[in-house]
């Protein structure tokens, strides 16, 4: 990496240059010859948005045993570290949906719209594109992460092993990183109070037609499965015990579940600082520096690597397998054994499936089944008085979540919710257009609370409707134009079908419903365009403004999916339960261009939950365990019980410990002392012909000597069984591998060692003080100690202890382990 960060005429590109790198230093990194113990990347993430970075992110502190290094392509600049609305009001939004055919009119085809927004494909319907940056769409996105009902994961759509892990652990998993898992200490108060109450009476009333009965719904995830006392859930409420009053814990078990499911941490442990609305921004960036901290600041060292600005144009293949990644910074080869894990949006994702794999047999039918979601906005204004003697306080926002179904006229169930939203109570101050912005969790409806003030309450009613995931009338197919990196656009064709038509309607009649309870039979007004209009006590919001002028366009919405849909059978579904394209032996997809039905819920929660399943696939527990009687000292993730004396360091890389010489020398010792007599088995290798390395043995504590290089103790005190083929300085016998380094009188046998690359047995057996040493099964060395105040046994009062050198090249050390004989 470069010390020196790029300047503009206002600032410094320090996050920029710190948490990402070129495809040029990128490969450089691989490069053996320039950087001794260079590895390729074996993982290529294909976009670091809001998923891809879930996967690298998740790899990476998985891997304790650093086996993989992981790559991350992404098309876009760095931009923002976190969520907009976790940063001061800059005014980034989500654009209006348009199309290539508007844009080019304009004249902003080439143009990056509010900063990083990009329109990739042609389509009928308009569309936003996508945030090409690093984060992604995860940057702007309202933070509602509801839960799936188990009938929206019905292992009859979904495979079985999937639904049966995202319900075991995998859901609970993403809930608590998106902040989800507890109740809502970001919005709570008398307005949240009210409504929620206002609402769960009109539903137990029956008076919003489709809402679900709340007594069948899942309990709120912070009730958990313990019984929960009156006491206890009024707290989770935000509401005083003499404030339940009569309530049953079931009720307000039920009231619980109108709270809505905010990614949005407000609170956290004692000397941490909350992270606020959870985007995937932050942990990329936290997963790039732990890395850059493990290598010591050398790029080869570093397991994973960040390259913005970097579009992926096509991956390469050989029969079923990629080989190499071809992006507009140049060619990413794959290693075998190496996977790519396809992460971009929908659209993105399945237009490089489609130029990528088409060809291929067996890869199941690309590009069919798409889906988005159903989407309507109902506002409405009424008098504060209406909602009963609420204290006036500070200027408030509530946010509650309703879920819907209806049965259509084949008999499926199919479902949507209701996104509830509220501002007012309080005064507009001086700064509340900074704190409304903070608190609403939609920024794109920020405009419709502009008149919420301390007289009327303004309250959005965002419905959210699944698509019909069997409709063959929407699809992604390649268009026959190229783009600018010379790679053909996607056409994207997306319509509702009549049941999807009939679920709008049964949507908007709740939310219209649902308004009225609100109103609480008071006169209100409805958002009309931008002019509030006034509707009599009772009278539907429909009757004032119809449902169709309510209505978003179906390309609005940024949760479209199903293109790439998991499924057993390739005949009708282009991915396998691990995510693994058909017919592909090492592409693997992230993201709701997985889903097979997207359900009503945001696809966040679940899309996080695969993405981390999908990394945890491709970073199983590698945990050395060992098949003789001998106690393992290093299993290959766990460093703990080591410790670092001296020069240079050591680093975990693939299961080993990979000695990184500094100046001067360096010893890593085991802070568990010896047995008295002991037999160390372990295994090590060489990079290069000329690496040196050691094993030392029965050794102080190397702190107690008030050594300047407290690794010379080891050296001074105890004994080194040689790694070092060349004999240096001398060649001599007692110098070279096998020996115990300069001893005179030792019994040596010269015994070939394999060459680098290759893994050497080793053993060192130590009883009273005659040593031997094997090498791969066969001995090297004998030799008997006469010197008393060297490799001094074991005691309880002056223990003894083992270490590895670092004194020339990369010498690798692994299945450490040790009995006593």
């Amino acid at each position: 990496m470069a010390t020196q960060t790029q300047v503009t005429d206002f600032s410094r590109d320090v996050l920029g240059r710190y948490v990402c790198n070129t495809l040029a230093e990128a490969m450089v990194s691989t490069d053996g010859q320039a950087s001794p113990g260079a590895r390729p990347f074996d993982v290529v993430v294909v976009g670091g948005g809001s998923f891809g970075a879930v996967v690298a992110a998740h790899m990476f502190h998985l891997d304790a045993a650093r086996a993989h290094r992981i790559l991350v392509l992404e098309g876009g600049p760095f931009m923002l570290p976190e969520h907009v609305q976790n940063l001061p009001m800059l005014g980034l939004a989500v654009p209006a949906a348009t199309s290539i055919a508007a844009l080019r009119q304009a004249g902003q085809a080439n143009v990056a719209r509010n900063e990083v927004w990009g329109l990739a494909w042609h389509s009928p319907v308009p569309f936003p594109g996508l945030a090409y940056c690093v984060g992604g769409r995860s940057l702007y996105w309202g933070g509602w992460a509801p839960r799936p009902l188990s009938e929206e994961l019905s292992p009859t759509v979904w495979p079985k092993v999937v639904v049966d892990d995202l319900r075991d652990d995998q859901l609970d998993a993403a809930s608590r990183q998106l902040g989800v898992d507890q109740t809502n200490d970001f919005i709570f108060g008398p307005l949240q109070n009210a409504l929620r109450e206002r609402l769960y009476q009109a539903v137990g009333q029956q008076l919003v037609p489709a809402a679900m009965e709340l007594a069948a719904l899942p309990d709120h995830p912070a009730v958990g499965e313990a019984p929960t006392t009156t006491a206890e859930l009024a707290r989770l409420l935000g509401i005083s015990p003499e404030a339940a009053g009569d309530s049953s814990p079931q009720e307000l078990a039920d009231q619980l579940k109108l709270e809505a499911p905010l990614a949005v941490q407000a609170s956290t442990r004692p000397g941490f600082f909350p992270n606020n609305k959870f985007s995937a921004g932050p942990l990329l960036v936290q997963a790039a520096r732990a890395a850059w901290a493990e290598s010591g600041g050398n790029d080869a060292d570093k397991q994973l690597m960040i390259v913005p600005q970097c579009h992926v144009l096509r991956l390469d293949t050989r029969g079923s397998e990629v080989i190499g990644v071809q992006t507009s910074q140049g060619y990413v080869p794959l290693p075998p054994g190496g996977s790519v894990v396809i992460a971009l949006g929908t659209i993105e994702s399945t237009r490089l499936a489609l130029h990528s794999f088409a060809a291929l047999p067996g890869t199941g039918p690309i590009g069919s089944g798409l889906m988005g979601h159903l989407r309507s906005n109902l506002t409405i204004r009424i008098p504060r008085q209406a909602l009963g003697p609420i204290a006036e306080r500070e200027l408030m926002a509530a946010a509650l979540l309703l879920k819907g179904h209806a049965v259509d006229t084949d008999g499926r169930e199919r479902f949507f919710h209701l996104q509830i939203t509220a501002a007012g109570l309080g005064a507009r101050g001086g700064d509340s257009e900074a704190e409304l912005f903070k608190k609403l969790p939609d920024i794109d409806l920020f405009d419709r609370f502009q008149s919420a003030n301390d007289t009327h309450v303004v309250i959005t009613l965002r419905g959210i409707g699944e698509m019909d995931p069997g409709n063959p009338t929407s699809r992604i197919q390649l268009d026959p134009e190229i783009d600018e990196y010379g790679v053909p656009r996607a056409l994207v064709h997306l319509a509702p079908s009549e049941a999807d038509r009939r679920l709008w309607q049964e949507m908007d009649a709740c939310a219209d419903a649902a308004a009225l309870a609100f109103a609480g039979g008071s006169p209100y007004e409805i958002l009309d365009g931008a002019t509030f209009r006034p509707a009599a006590a009772g009278q539907a919001p429909s009757e004032i403004v119809p449902f169709a002028r309510r209505r978003d366009g179906l390309g609005t919405t940024h949760h479209e999916g199903g293109t790439l849909r998991l499924g057993d059978d390739p005949a009708t579904s282009v991915t396998n339960a691990d995510c693994r394209l058909h017919g592909v032996d090492n592409a693997y997809v992230a993201g709701p261009a997985l889903f097979p039905r997207l359900g009503s819920p945001n696809p966040m929660l679940a899309g996080v939950a695969l993405a981390r399943r999908l990394a945890e696939h491709l970073t199983p527990a590698r945990r050395y365990v060992s098949d003789d009687s001998f106690e393992v000292l290093f299993d290959g993730t766990d460093m703990s019980a080591w410790r670092m004396a001296g020069a240079g360091r050591f680093q975990i890389v693939d299961g080993a410990l990979q000695a990184i010489p500094g100046n001067g020398l360096g010893l890593l010792w085991c802070t568990r002392s010896l047995p008295t007599d002991f037999s160390v088995r372990l295994q090590y290798r060489l990079t290069r012909p000329d690496d040196n390395g050691g094993v030392y043995v029965r050794f102080p504590d190397p702190t107690g000597k008030g050594y300047e290089n407290p690794a010379w103790v080891a050296a001074h005190f105890g004994f080194e069984a040689q790694i070092d083929d060349l004999g240096r300085p001398d060649g001599a016998d007692l110098h070279r591998t096998g020996a115990i380094y300069g001893a005179t009188d030792q019994t040596y046998t010269s015994v070939a060692a394999r060459p680098p690359g290759a893994w050497n047995d080793y053993e060192i057996r130590v009883r009273g003080q005659d040593y031997t040493v094997l090498l791969n099964g066969q001995q090297v060395t004998t030799f008997t100690n006469t010197d008393p105040g060297r490799g001094v046994p074991t005691t309880s009062e002056a223990p003894a202890y083992l270490g590895l050198q670092a004194h020339t090249g990369r010498v690798c050390f692994r299945r450490i382990r040790i009995s006593v004989i």
